[in-house]
Protein backbone atom coordinates (compact mmCIF):
# COMPACT_ATOMS: atom_id res chain seq x y z
CA UNK A 1 0.00 0.00 0.00
CA UNK A 2 2.82 2.41 0.82
CA UNK A 3 4.44 1.83 -2.57
CA UNK A 4 1.11 2.52 -4.28
CA UNK A 5 0.73 5.82 -2.41
CA UNK A 6 4.25 6.96 -3.23
CA UNK A 7 3.83 6.01 -6.87
CA UNK A 8 0.63 8.03 -7.14
CA UNK A 9 2.27 11.08 -5.60
CA UNK A 10 5.22 10.94 -8.03
CA UNK A 11 2.92 10.63 -11.05
CA UNK A 12 0.70 13.61 -10.22
CA UNK A 13 1.89 17.11 -11.02
CA UNK A 14 1.62 19.90 -8.46
CA UNK A 15 -1.31 21.54 -10.26
CA UNK A 16 -3.14 18.25 -10.83
CA UNK A 17 -2.76 17.49 -7.14
CA UNK A 18 -4.23 20.92 -6.34
CA UNK A 19 -7.13 20.13 -8.70
CA UNK A 20 -7.68 16.84 -6.85
CA UNK A 21 -7.79 18.70 -3.54
CA UNK A 22 -10.32 21.13 -5.01
CA UNK A 23 -12.51 18.28 -6.26
CA UNK A 24 -12.41 16.50 -2.90
CA UNK A 25 -13.21 19.62 -0.87
CA UNK A 26 -16.02 20.71 -3.21
CA UNK A 27 -17.52 17.22 -3.34
CA UNK A 28 -17.41 16.93 0.46
CA UNK A 29 -19.26 20.24 0.71
CA UNK A 30 -21.86 19.74 -2.01
CA UNK A 31 -22.26 15.97 -2.45
CA UNK A 32 -22.45 16.74 -6.19
CA UNK A 33 -19.98 15.75 -8.93
CA UNK A 34 -17.52 18.56 -9.60
CA UNK A 35 -16.93 19.98 -13.10
CA UNK A 36 -14.07 22.03 -14.54
CA UNK A 37 -16.13 25.24 -14.73
CA UNK A 38 -17.05 24.97 -11.03
CA UNK A 39 -13.36 24.57 -10.15
CA UNK A 40 -12.41 27.66 -12.18
CA UNK A 41 -15.23 29.66 -10.58
CA UNK A 42 -14.48 28.60 -6.98
CA UNK A 43 -10.69 28.34 -6.95
CA UNK A 44 -7.90 30.66 -8.07
CA UNK A 45 -5.88 28.49 -10.42
CA UNK A 46 -5.23 31.23 -12.98
CA UNK A 47 -5.77 28.84 -15.90
CA UNK A 48 -8.63 28.13 -18.28
CA UNK A 49 -11.35 25.55 -17.84
CA UNK A 50 -9.79 23.60 -20.74
CA UNK A 51 -6.52 23.31 -18.83
CA UNK A 52 -8.40 22.13 -15.73
CA UNK A 53 -10.19 19.54 -17.91
CA UNK A 54 -6.79 18.25 -19.06
CA UNK A 55 -5.69 17.90 -15.43
CA UNK A 56 -8.93 16.11 -14.61
CA UNK A 57 -8.38 13.72 -17.52
CA UNK A 58 -4.94 12.83 -16.11
CA UNK A 59 -6.44 12.30 -12.66
CA UNK A 60 -9.07 10.04 -14.16
CA UNK A 61 -6.40 8.03 -16.00
CA UNK A 62 -4.66 7.54 -12.66
CA UNK A 63 -7.99 6.34 -11.17
CA UNK A 64 -7.99 9.18 -8.66
CA UNK A 65 -11.35 10.55 -9.81
CA UNK A 66 -14.27 9.02 -11.69
CA UNK A 67 -17.33 10.13 -13.64
CA UNK A 68 -20.45 8.63 -12.06
CA UNK A 69 -22.71 9.55 -15.00
CA UNK A 70 -22.23 10.61 -18.61
CA UNK A 71 -21.85 14.40 -18.94
CA UNK A 72 -21.54 14.79 -15.16
CA UNK A 73 -18.62 16.15 -13.21
CA UNK A 74 -16.13 14.00 -11.32
CA UNK A 75 -16.02 12.49 -7.84
CA UNK A 76 -13.01 11.18 -5.89
CA UNK A 77 -12.28 7.45 -5.84
CA UNK A 78 -10.94 5.56 -2.82
CA UNK A 79 -7.47 6.05 -4.29
CA UNK A 80 -8.14 9.75 -4.75
CA UNK A 81 -9.25 10.18 -1.15
CA UNK A 82 -6.12 8.33 -0.05
CA UNK A 83 -3.82 10.65 -2.00
CA UNK A 84 -5.78 13.66 -0.73
CA UNK A 85 -5.35 12.60 2.91
CA UNK A 86 -1.67 11.72 2.42
CA UNK A 87 -0.93 15.14 0.89
CA UNK A 88 -2.85 17.41 3.24
CA UNK A 89 -0.36 20.24 3.75
CA UNK A 90 -1.48 20.73 7.33
CA UNK A 91 -4.47 19.95 9.48
CA UNK A 92 -6.25 23.11 10.51
CA UNK A 93 -6.47 23.17 14.30
CA UNK A 94 -9.76 23.44 16.12
CA UNK A 95 -10.89 26.94 16.99
CA UNK A 96 -10.24 28.36 20.45
CA UNK A 97 -13.95 28.05 21.19
CA UNK A 98 -13.93 24.36 20.24
CA UNK A 99 -10.85 23.68 22.37
CA UNK A 100 -12.42 25.49 25.33
CA UNK A 101 -15.62 23.49 24.91
CA UNK A 102 -13.65 20.21 24.92
CA UNK A 103 -11.76 21.19 28.06
CA UNK A 104 -14.88 22.32 29.91
CA UNK A 105 -17.01 19.33 28.89
CA UNK A 106 -14.45 16.63 29.68
CA UNK A 107 -13.09 18.26 32.84
CA UNK A 108 -16.52 17.91 34.44
CA UNK A 109 -16.29 14.10 34.30
CA UNK A 110 -16.89 12.36 37.62
CA UNK A 111 -15.11 9.02 36.96
CA UNK A 112 -13.59 6.94 34.18
CA UNK A 113 -16.96 5.75 32.84
CA UNK A 114 -18.11 9.36 32.65
CA UNK A 115 -14.87 10.37 30.89
CA UNK A 116 -15.39 7.67 28.25
CA UNK A 117 -19.08 8.49 27.76
CA UNK A 118 -18.41 12.22 27.45
CA UNK A 119 -15.43 11.70 25.11
CA UNK A 120 -17.33 9.52 22.67
CA UNK A 121 -20.39 11.81 22.64
CA UNK A 122 -18.19 14.86 22.12
CA UNK A 123 -16.27 13.25 19.26
CA UNK A 124 -19.53 12.25 17.55
CA UNK A 125 -20.82 15.82 17.87
CA UNK A 126 -17.60 17.40 16.55
CA UNK A 127 -17.38 15.13 13.50
CA UNK A 128 -21.00 14.08 12.79
CA UNK A 129 -19.68 10.52 12.43
CA UNK A 130 -19.80 7.35 14.51
CA UNK A 131 -17.30 7.83 17.33
CA UNK A 132 -15.46 5.00 19.10
CA UNK A 133 -13.36 5.26 22.26
CA UNK A 134 -11.62 2.24 23.77
CA UNK A 135 -11.38 2.14 27.55
CA UNK A 136 -7.82 2.23 28.92
CA UNK A 137 -6.35 -1.25 28.93
CA UNK A 138 -6.51 -2.20 32.58
CA UNK A 139 -4.74 -5.54 32.58
CA UNK A 140 -1.58 -3.93 33.99
CA UNK A 141 -3.36 -1.44 36.22
CA UNK A 142 -2.72 -2.02 39.93
CA UNK A 143 -5.36 -2.67 42.54
CA UNK A 144 -5.26 0.39 44.78
CA UNK A 145 -7.80 -0.59 47.45
CA UNK A 146 -10.32 -3.28 48.39
CA UNK A 147 -12.97 -2.87 51.04
CA UNK A 148 -15.69 -5.16 52.33
CA UNK A 149 -18.69 -3.63 54.09
CA UNK A 150 -21.36 -5.62 55.92
CA UNK A 151 -24.75 -4.29 54.79
CA UNK A 152 -26.88 -6.94 56.44
CA UNK A 153 -26.68 -10.32 58.08
CA UNK A 154 -26.35 -12.08 54.73
CA UNK A 155 -24.81 -9.45 52.44
CA UNK A 156 -21.35 -7.92 51.97
CA UNK A 157 -20.59 -5.00 49.66
CA UNK A 158 -17.23 -5.39 47.88
CA UNK A 159 -15.66 -2.08 46.80
CA UNK A 160 -12.69 -2.37 44.45
CA UNK A 161 -10.61 0.69 43.46
CA UNK A 162 -8.02 0.49 40.68
CA UNK A 163 -5.08 2.77 40.03
CA UNK A 164 -6.83 4.08 36.90
CA UNK A 165 -9.63 5.51 39.03
CA UNK A 166 -12.16 2.78 38.25
CA UNK A 167 -14.43 2.00 41.19
CA UNK A 168 -16.35 -1.31 41.18
CA UNK A 169 -19.08 -2.04 43.72
CA UNK A 170 -20.93 -5.35 43.91
CA UNK A 171 -22.96 -7.16 46.55
CA UNK A 172 -22.08 -10.68 47.66
CA UNK A 173 -25.14 -12.54 48.93
CA UNK A 174 -24.08 -15.16 51.44
CA UNK A 175 -25.68 -18.57 51.95
CA UNK A 176 -26.09 -18.09 55.71
CA UNK A 177 -26.74 -15.29 58.18
CA UNK A 178 -23.36 -15.32 59.92
CA UNK A 179 -21.89 -11.97 58.90
CA UNK A 180 -20.30 -9.89 61.65
CA UNK A 181 -18.10 -6.81 61.33
CA UNK A 182 -15.16 -8.70 62.80
CA UNK A 183 -15.57 -11.55 60.30
CA UNK A 184 -15.82 -9.12 57.38
CA UNK A 185 -12.78 -7.19 58.59
CA UNK A 186 -10.68 -10.34 58.85
CA UNK A 187 -11.66 -11.48 55.36
CA UNK A 188 -10.99 -8.02 53.97
CA UNK A 189 -7.46 -8.04 55.42
CA UNK A 190 -6.78 -11.46 53.91
CA UNK A 191 -7.96 -10.42 50.43
CA UNK A 192 -6.25 -7.01 50.54
CA UNK A 193 -2.97 -8.62 51.50
CA UNK A 194 -3.19 -10.79 48.40
CA UNK A 195 -4.25 -8.29 45.73
CA UNK A 196 -3.56 -4.67 46.75
CA UNK A 197 -0.53 -3.44 44.83
CA UNK A 198 -0.85 -6.25 42.26
CA UNK A 199 -2.05 -5.67 38.70
CA UNK A 200 -5.42 -6.98 37.55
CA UNK A 201 -4.05 -10.19 36.04
CA UNK A 202 -1.97 -10.96 39.13
CA UNK A 203 -4.97 -10.15 41.34
CA UNK A 204 -7.08 -12.75 39.54
CA UNK A 205 -4.36 -15.35 40.10
CA UNK A 206 -4.15 -14.38 43.78
CA UNK A 207 -7.92 -14.69 44.31
CA UNK A 208 -7.89 -18.10 42.64
CA UNK A 209 -5.08 -19.20 44.95
CA UNK A 210 -6.98 -18.01 48.03
CA UNK A 211 -9.93 -20.12 46.95
CA UNK A 212 -7.74 -23.17 46.42
CA UNK A 213 -6.03 -22.88 49.83
CA UNK A 214 -9.07 -22.10 52.01
CA UNK A 215 -8.59 -25.23 54.09
CA UNK A 216 -5.49 -23.65 55.56
CA UNK A 217 -7.04 -20.37 56.71
CA UNK A 218 -10.86 -20.65 56.76
CA UNK A 219 -12.75 -21.92 59.83
CA UNK A 220 -14.84 -25.05 59.31
CA UNK A 221 -18.32 -24.20 58.07
CA UNK A 222 -17.31 -20.81 56.59
CA UNK A 223 -15.99 -22.05 53.24
CA UNK A 224 -19.23 -21.28 51.36
CA UNK A 225 -19.35 -17.77 52.84
CA UNK A 226 -15.77 -16.98 51.87
CA UNK A 227 -16.19 -18.53 48.43
CA UNK A 228 -19.17 -16.26 47.73
CA UNK A 229 -17.11 -13.15 48.49
CA UNK A 230 -14.09 -14.36 46.52
CA UNK A 231 -16.30 -15.02 43.49
CA UNK A 232 -17.56 -11.44 43.57
CA UNK A 233 -14.06 -9.95 43.84
CA UNK A 234 -12.87 -12.23 41.05
CA UNK A 235 -15.76 -11.05 38.84
CA UNK A 236 -14.87 -7.42 39.56
CA UNK A 237 -11.27 -7.98 38.53
CA UNK A 238 -12.23 -9.87 35.38
CA UNK A 239 -14.69 -7.16 34.35
CA UNK A 240 -11.77 -4.74 34.20
CA UNK A 241 -9.53 -7.16 32.37
CA UNK A 242 -11.63 -7.29 29.20
CA UNK A 243 -11.44 -4.80 26.34
CA UNK A 244 -14.31 -2.31 26.46
CA UNK A 245 -15.32 0.36 24.00
CA UNK A 246 -17.87 3.16 24.01
CA UNK A 247 -19.74 4.08 20.81
CA UNK A 248 -21.85 7.14 19.99
CA UNK A 249 -23.32 8.76 16.90
CA UNK A 250 -24.76 5.68 15.16
CA UNK A 251 -27.66 7.86 14.01
CA UNK A 252 -25.18 9.72 11.78
CA UNK A 253 -25.10 6.63 9.55
CA UNK A 254 -28.67 7.24 8.47
CA UNK A 255 -27.88 10.19 6.17
CA UNK A 256 -29.32 9.29 2.73
CA UNK A 257 -27.00 7.94 0.06
CA UNK A 258 -23.80 7.75 2.08
CA UNK A 259 -23.55 3.95 2.25
CA UNK A 260 -26.14 2.96 -0.39
CA UNK A 261 -26.81 -0.79 -0.05
CA UNK A 262 -23.92 -1.48 2.32
CA UNK A 263 -25.31 0.12 5.46
CA UNK A 264 -26.24 -3.24 7.00
CA UNK A 265 -22.63 -4.48 6.70
CA UNK A 266 -21.38 -1.30 8.37
CA UNK A 267 -23.86 -1.75 11.22
CA UNK A 268 -22.80 -5.38 11.63
CA UNK A 269 -19.13 -4.38 11.82
CA UNK A 270 -19.93 -1.75 14.47
CA UNK A 271 -21.94 -4.26 16.48
CA UNK A 272 -19.04 -6.70 16.33
CA UNK A 273 -16.76 -4.73 18.64
CA UNK A 274 -13.86 -7.17 18.27
CA UNK A 275 -13.74 -6.30 14.57
CA UNK A 276 -13.54 -2.58 15.33
CA UNK A 277 -10.78 -3.11 17.87
CA UNK A 278 -8.74 -5.15 15.38
CA UNK A 279 -9.11 -2.46 12.75
CA UNK A 280 -8.16 0.31 15.15
CA UNK A 281 -5.19 -1.67 16.47
CA UNK A 282 -3.85 -2.17 12.95
CA UNK A 283 -4.52 1.38 11.88
CA UNK A 284 -2.72 3.10 14.74
CA UNK A 285 0.49 1.23 13.95
CA UNK A 286 0.92 4.03 11.40
CA UNK A 287 3.69 6.43 12.47
CA UNK A 288 1.37 9.42 12.22
CA UNK A 289 -0.29 10.90 15.28
CA UNK A 290 -3.63 10.37 13.54
CA UNK A 291 -4.07 7.73 10.82
CA UNK A 292 -6.77 7.12 8.25
CA UNK A 293 -7.96 3.97 6.49
CA UNK A 294 -10.14 4.51 3.43
CA UNK A 295 -12.67 2.44 1.55
CA UNK A 296 -11.23 -0.74 0.07
CA UNK A 297 -8.39 -0.67 2.61
CA UNK A 298 -11.07 -1.68 5.15
CA UNK A 299 -12.50 -4.54 3.06
CA UNK A 300 -11.05 -7.29 5.34
CA UNK A 301 -13.19 -5.86 8.14
CA UNK A 302 -16.42 -5.59 6.14
CA UNK A 303 -16.10 -1.81 5.82
CA UNK A 304 -15.15 -1.33 2.17
CA UNK A 305 -17.60 1.57 1.86
CA UNK A 306 -16.37 3.39 4.96
CA UNK A 307 -13.43 5.41 6.16
CA UNK A 308 -11.88 5.30 9.62
CA UNK A 309 -9.75 7.91 11.38
CA UNK A 310 -7.98 6.80 14.55
CA UNK A 311 -5.40 7.79 17.12
CA UNK A 312 -3.93 6.63 20.43
CA UNK A 313 -4.23 8.04 23.89
CA UNK A 314 -2.38 6.86 26.96
CA UNK A 315 -3.06 6.55 30.65
CA UNK A 316 0.12 6.32 32.70
CA UNK A 317 1.17 2.78 33.49
CA UNK A 318 -1.05 1.07 30.93
CA UNK A 319 -0.70 0.34 27.22
CA UNK A 320 -2.13 2.83 24.69
CA UNK A 321 -5.84 2.74 23.91
CA UNK A 322 -7.61 3.80 20.73
CA UNK A 323 -10.18 6.36 19.71
CA UNK A 324 -11.50 7.54 16.41
CA UNK A 325 -14.43 7.93 14.06
CA UNK A 326 -16.04 5.85 11.34
CA UNK A 327 -18.06 7.28 8.49
CA UNK A 328 -18.62 7.36 4.73
CA UNK A 329 -15.90 7.99 2.15
CA UNK A 330 -17.31 11.49 1.68
CA UNK A 331 -16.29 12.92 5.03
CA UNK A 332 -14.42 16.08 6.00
CA UNK A 333 -11.07 14.39 6.59
CA UNK A 334 -9.17 17.51 7.62
CA UNK A 335 -11.74 18.57 10.23
CA UNK A 336 -12.25 15.03 11.54
CA UNK A 337 -8.51 14.39 11.87
CA UNK A 338 -8.23 17.64 13.84
CA UNK A 339 -11.10 16.61 16.14
CA UNK A 340 -9.69 13.12 16.80
CA UNK A 341 -6.27 14.59 17.50
CA UNK A 342 -7.66 17.22 19.89
CA UNK A 343 -9.72 14.74 21.94
CA UNK A 344 -6.80 12.26 22.07
CA UNK A 345 -4.45 14.97 23.33
CA UNK A 346 -6.91 16.08 25.99
CA UNK A 347 -7.43 12.50 27.19
CA UNK A 348 -3.65 12.13 27.46
CA UNK A 349 -3.53 15.16 29.75
CA UNK A 350 -6.66 14.33 31.73
CA UNK A 351 -5.81 10.69 32.47
CA UNK A 352 -2.16 11.56 33.10
CA UNK A 353 -3.18 14.07 35.78
CA UNK A 354 -5.31 11.45 37.52
CA UNK A 355 -2.36 9.12 38.21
Amino acid sequence: MAAERQGSERAVSERSLAVLHAIVSDYISSNEPVGSKAIVDRHSFGVSAATIRNDMALLEEDELIAQPHTSSGRVPTDKGYRLYVDTLAGIRPLTSAQKTAITRFLSESSDLDDVMARSVRLLAQLTNQVAVVQYPSLRRTVVRHIDLVAVGEDRVLAVLILGSGVVEQQLARLPASQVTEAWVHGLRERIAGAIVGADVDAGIVAITRLGETMEGWVHPGEADLVRSVLEVVDAQLRANRSEKIAIAGAANLSRPGEFAGSLHTVLEAIEEQVTLLRLFDELVQDEREVAASIGRENAPYGLASASVIASNYESEGVSPSRLGVLGPLRMDYAANIAAVRAVARYLNRLLGEDQ
